[in-house]
């Protein structure tokens, strides 16, 4: 685990320093990544290159690379039991989260390599004497700077569409979580992909991450992380005159109008924050509930809420610890700031007893009702923390859904149809969702959002959009 993955083989790095992998259940080292240099990506970045212009890889056909991709996915199923405990061990994440998460990387790469030979392009009448066909190309090299609360899902979702695209690729996984990206990796090119398609270096984002994103041989970059971040990221590979792709969090709400169904919603409302101890973009981190029926929703949501139990990944309970010392802090700091403000606090879980006093354990919370300006309802916690807001009527409610930074999702709870299709169309984000919230892994889903929560588009066939350049092709051929 501490070293690189380049051009199909382990590389120690040029360093040859390391830095702790921590367990999140215990505040413990159990392991040593290697931190990578600008030499490093430098490296990859070339083993990349070559794979694309004059390596096997870029000699296979859109057929060749789906099988690959295929042949890939059903290894990680094989190893899914030990993907998910060194997913679990690394990111602090119960069992049964992990395991899902294995299944949804072999998913991607199930879903994109069946999708490698299907990116059509298409053709133009023109003149007569005119032959026009636009076709649709691999960039070349692209860059993917991964977060730390999904490794393996975010692996397939960033990897799977560019490698089918037929791009060379070059990985930095979050410094917190490089365990699962780095075996995956190494199952890669136990499944035939050739060297130099997929490369790993890691390290801290503050040094490599720019270096990938600005290196001269990379040719798109996806990155996912917080806003600031993205907003560098951005600039930095502006300066190359490449594109990116943004995914920056959010702030999502859910609505719940008085004619909702509390049996199917308070259960989805509450999985929508602690999955993965809310250390998720996409978490439904505001609730917003019709005046009329505040006081009974929120006594029942209340009631769920107090039975969440947060334990070790074997424990495998609602919520694993967070996964850093400093992302702890970072919840509890708005916690603490919560009820500072003179916010109720309506319920919270439980820790269970035995887990180690070391590890980086938080009660999820539920405060309510939040002024609407309030840093809970308009900041990302990244933490199982819920905020709770009150509205009048559609309009009110529209206007404090959308009233903050973000927009990533969102969704409504109601038996109106008409309001359900309004609220659709009124809601401002990437998805939006009428009587349920998310869909697992959504991989046929596009995903993305607006304003602060970046751009672009990834999951479903629209991902390969972004991996891809235009190229118009026009023949004469005479009359």
């Amino acid at each position: 685990m501490d070293k690189h993955f380049i051009n199909g083989k382990w590389a120690a790095g040029s360093s040859g320093e390391t830095t702790p992998a921590i367990d999140p259940s215990t505040g413990k080292e159990y392991g040593r990544i290697a931190l990578g240099t600008v030499e490093d990506i430098d490296t990859a970045v070339r083993a990349a290159r070559h794979a694309f212009d004059e390596g096997a890889w870029g000699k296979l056909t859109a057929a060749e690379r789906g099988r690959l991709l295929q042949k890939f996915a059903l290894l990680i199923q094989d190893h899914r039991e030990e993907l998910a405990r060194i997913e679990a061990k690394d990111t602090g994440k119960p069992m049964t989260v992990a395991r899902n998460d294995a299944d949804a990387a072999a998913r991607y790469f199930e879903y994109y390599g069946g999708a490698a030979d299907k990116v059509y392009g298409n053709t133009i009448p023109y003149l007569n004497n005119h032959f026009v066909a636009v076709v649709r190309e691999a960039k070349g090299v692209t860059g993917h700077i991964l977060p730390w609360n999904y490794p393996m899902q975010m692996f397939g979702r960033t990897l799977a569409p560019s490698l089918a695209a037929g791009n060379a690729t070059i990985l930095k996984p979050a410094e917190a979580a490089s365990a699962s990206i780095l075996r995956l990796a190494e199952l890669a090119s136990e499944a035939g992909l050739p060297d130099g398609a997929i490369n790993v270096v890691t390290g801290p984002g503050s040094k490599i991450g720019p270096a990938l994103a600005g290196h001269h041989g990379v040719d798109f970059i996806s990155f996912t992380g917080s806003p600031e971040v993205g907003q560098l990221i951005q600039k930095t590979a502006a300066d190359n005159y490449i594109n990116c792709t943004l995914e920056l969090g959010g702030k999502s709400p859910q609505v719940v109008f008085s004619d909702a169904d509390f049996d199917i919603a308070i259960p989805t409302i509450l999985r929508a924050i602690i999955q993965n101890s809310g250390q998720t973009c996409s978490a439904g981190s505001r609730v917003l509930v019709q005046r009329t029926i505040y006081d009974d929703f929120m006594q029942r949501l209340g009631d769920a809420f107090g039975k969440v139990r947060v334990g070790s990944p074997d424990m495998d309970f609602d919520c694993g610890p967070i996964i850093t010392s400093r992302q702890r802090k970072t919840v509890q700091r708005f916690i603490d700031k919560a009820k500072a403000d003179g916010i109720p606090l309506i319920a919270e879980g439980t820790i269970a007893e035995g887990v180690d006093p070391d590890g980086f354990f938080v009660r999820p919370s539920l405060f309510g009702p939040v002024p609407h300006s309030n840093s809970l309802a308009q900041e990302e916690v990244f933490g199982p923390v819920l905020a709770a807001l009150s509205f009048e009527d559609e309009d009110d409610a529209v206007r404090i859904a959308n009233g903050t930074e973000f927009g990533l999702v969102a969704a409504a709870w109601t038996r109106d149809g008409g309001r359900q299709m309004r609220m659709s169309k009124r809601l401002r984000a990437g998805q939006v969702f009428i009587n349920c919230y998310g869909a697992g892994a959504g991989i046929e889903l596009p995903f993305g959002g607006t304003g602060k929560s970046g751009h672009g588009r990834e999951k479903g066939l629209v991902a390969l959009d972004d991996y891809t350049n235009l190229k118009t092709v026009v023949i004469q051929h005479g009359s």
